[in-house]
């Protein structure tokens, strides 16, 4: 059986530990306000690691500079390769 697999945005994961948080103020079990926010505990868990007490702006800012990481660290891969290349064919005259 294939498992759906969604993509919640920032803020709509913020909004998810949100909810969630108020219904275990309210006394409701882990596993059921898991149930209602439509997550397993794993992901509950891996979200609250990943985005709790963080507010809206903070994750959209969060993930801003994950990708201009990931885009930096392949300039400078694709850098280190030129240069190794220019120093293989250098060093062959």
């Amino acid at each position: 059986m294939a498992t759906r697999q969604r993509r919640y945005t920032a803020e709509a994961i913020i909004g998810k530990l949100r909810e969630a948080e108020v219904l275990l103020g309210q006394g409701v079990s882990l596993g059921e306000a898991c149930r209602r926010i439509g997550v397993t505990r794993q992901t509950y868990y891996r979200w609250r690691r990943e985005y709790g007490g963080l507010r809206t702006d903070q994750a959209q800012r969060m993930k801003q500079l994950e990708k201009e990481n990931a885009r930096l660290k392949k300039l400078v891969a694709d850098l280190s390769l030129d240069k190794q290349i220019l120093q293989e064919a250098a060093s062959g005259n």
